[in-house]
């Protein structure tokens, strides 16, 4: 069996590598995808397979998924643009007779209504429409999402957003990864839709006295109001839209989008994941 993995010059697609290789696959059945393959020369000196894949050349992705069993999709990185590339993998895997098809979505992508989800619901829709089979790992916060702000509260000691009194269940890459290394390797998980999540579901006030274990300082969590962030977002440089829609995705964090209780993901991987404060530790090392 031959998985194609994409976007493995990112890491969360660097990490599956990682993972598929310490489960035992060997490496000339791995094939790391990426825009510019200059970026995972490492991962070709392990022995793995590379070869170019830009969701948005329909060619490099014909020529790539040449003789695939299996494809990890994970999703492109810049929000609003992503569905024409997602939609260029997915016809490209549906004429290469890909048996197996993975894809990163978003927490509860076709049931919640935020600024994130649109693209990562229209994508599973395709999924669904192209008749391949399937297997949709929607990944909660990665826990290194907060390593930006661990880094100001550094200096601040506050972390400031308005998700108000929000419970999440952040994860880390590795972990993620390692889940999806699992689907890819194991039978009897098409047709499924798992939203994979830490095994603890933490709020703000955890992540800011997570923060200060790390950095060995008090830092408070600051409530603020979506009109409140928008200001700051602005005062620090951000354009009126850009602010809009990091507010937005506060919103949808206060209003529940991250909120999932769902052992999956540790079942999977066959350990508890890894608890919040030595993800961000390890990330910030």
């Amino acid at each position: 069996m031959t998985i194609l993995i994409t976007g493995t010059s990112g890491h969360l697609g660097h990490l599956v590598v990682d993972a598929l290789l310490a489960r035992g696959a060997a490496a000339d059945t791995i094939v790391a995808g990426a825009r510019d393959v200059a970026k995972i020369a490492d991962l070709a000196e392990r022995g793995v397979r590379t070869a170019r894949v830009d969701y948005d050349d329909p060619d490099s992705l014909r020529a790539a998924l040449a003789d695939v069993d299996s494809v990890l999709l994970v999703s492109g990185s810049e929000p609003g643009r992503r569905l024409a590339g997602h939609q260029n993998v997915i016809a490209a895997a549906a004429t290469a007779g890909v048996t197996k098809l993975v894809y990163t979505s978003a927490p509860k992508a076709t049931t919640f209504d935020w600024a994130l989800g649109a693209e990562h619901k229209a994508t599973e829709e395709a999924i669904a429409a192209s008749g391949i089979p399937a297997v949709i790992v929607r990944n909660n916060w990665y826990v290194e999402n907060y390593i930006p702000d661990v880094q100001r509260a550094a200096d601040s000691g506050v972390i400031a957003a308005s998700v108000g009194d929000a419970r999440l269940a952040p994860a880390t890459r590795a972990d993620l990864a390692e889940g999806a290394a699992v689907v890819l390797l194991e039978d009897g998980h098409i047709g499924a839709v798992y939203e994979f999540a830490g095994d603890t579901r933490i709020g703000y006030d955890d992540i800011a006295a997570a923060a200060a274990q790390v950095l060995g300082r008090d830092v408070d969590y600051v409530r603020l109001t979506t009109e409140e962030h928008i200001a700051a977002l602005e005062g620090a440089g951000l354009d009126a839209g850009t602010a809009a829609f990091v507010a937005g995705l506060d919103t949808g964090i206060r209003d529940g989008v991250l909120d999932v209780s769902d052992d999956t993901l540790s079942r999977l991987i066959g350990r508890p994941t890894t608890p919040f404060v030595d993800g961000l530790r390890a990330a910030l090392a």
